[in-house]
């Protein structure tokens, strides 16, 4: 896979946990912390965003809001309140996957709905802390990405998709949901790569943009077992050894093998949560020529031999039930 794909990929532990709701009259609601990346679409309407940190931010119909901390933050009908007033929405993103209304002055979201309103769609990604790419580590607290005429028509058709597979009761939605909204964040991550991402920017924001950097990451990221070198990479894409591992340090926070090694480990560990392949057939996979190599090295890494941490991320999750029940 490409860069973002995988970044996508290590993002997500699970089905994404949604919430739909039908806002009137003076309304608020508390998010978070949770640990995941949460979203809102707006679908219909205003309403502002009041974010961890900083002003609050309009949002009107077909803005997207990305956070990818699972910071604490707020969403109203009002810019005047703080978000410790705010009831905390138990039902929303990242405990729930219901698509009623919630919290305060919220009412069931309707087919054949009219008049003064706003419609939200709230949810979580659950990450798998151990394996969350350091892309998305360096990302803002609040990602808003405005609609805007004739830009990112992926994005926009998706959101038309989504928004009609909640309005209406179609067959196949309870597939069709999930799938759009890992599109949704693809396409959003995209956008504001396109958009806001600084042309002066250092760090990953800038390494997805540079060439030569980029099209080496995508060389590792889709052949990871290949005993890449520097100097193979280096020449790959039509830089001298010395600057290419200079701009890759620069940009990525690590040297070039030092990355691949990362990376190797963090595939090996999607794959032991993922499925049931044997640890051997694992190694081989992410380029260890033996068992011991690999155990060795992904101990070092994640700090617990391969098995106990297929063991640790395989075993029923009981701390967070729908509702928010503990067991």
């Amino acid at each position: 896979m490409d860069v973002l794909s995988d970044v996508v990929t290590t993002m997500k532990a699970g089905r994404p946990k949604i919430t739909r709701s039908r806002r009137t009259g003076r309304w608020g609601s508390r998010f978070g912390p949770y640990p995941g990346a949460g979203f809102h679409l707006v679908l219909r309407g205003a309403c502002w965003l009041l974010p961890p940190r900083g002003a609050p931010v309009r949002l009107t119909a077909g803005d997207i809001v990305l956070l990818p901390h699972g910071a604490v933050h707020g969403m109203s009908d009002s810019a005047d309140h703080s978000v410790d007033q705010l009831p905390l929405d138990t039902a929303g993103a990242g405990t729930s996957s219901t698509v009623t209304g919630v919290g305060v002055g919220v009412e069931p979201a309707r087919a054949d709905d009219e008049g003064d309103h706003t419609l939200l769609l709230c949810g979580a990604y659950r990450l798998d802390r151990g394996v969350v790419h350091p892309f998305l580590r360096g990302l803002p607290d609040v990602l808003h990405l405005p609609a805007r005429l004739g830009r990112h028509a992926s994005l926009r058709s998706t959101i038309d998709l989504i928004a009609t597979d909640l309005t209406e009761s179609r067959p196949g939605a309870d597939v069709a949901l999930p799938a759009l909204l890992d599109l949704l964040l693809v396409y959003a991550l995209r956008a504001w790569l396109e958009d806001q991402c600084p042309q002066e920017a250092r760090g990953w924001c800038a390494a997805l943009k540079d060439p030569a950097v980029a099209a080496a990451l995508d060389r590792m990221h889709r052949d990871p077992a290949r005993p890449w070198t520097v100097r193979e990479l280096a020449d790959a894409v039509g830089l001298s050894r010395t600057t290419f591992a200079a701009r890759f340090t620069a940009y990525v926070g690590r040297p070039p093998m030092t990355y691949l090694t990362w990376w190797r480990l963090s595939t090996a560990a999607r794959m032991l949560r993922d499925s049931s392949a044997p640890l051997a057939g694992i190694a081989r996979q992410v380029g260890y020529g033996s068992e011991f190599a690999f155990a060795h090295a992904f101990k070092r890494e994640f700090g617990t031999a391969p098995g106990g941490f297929r063991r640790s991320r395989t075993a029923p999750d009981v701390s967070a039930r729908p509702g928010g029940e503990q067991g």
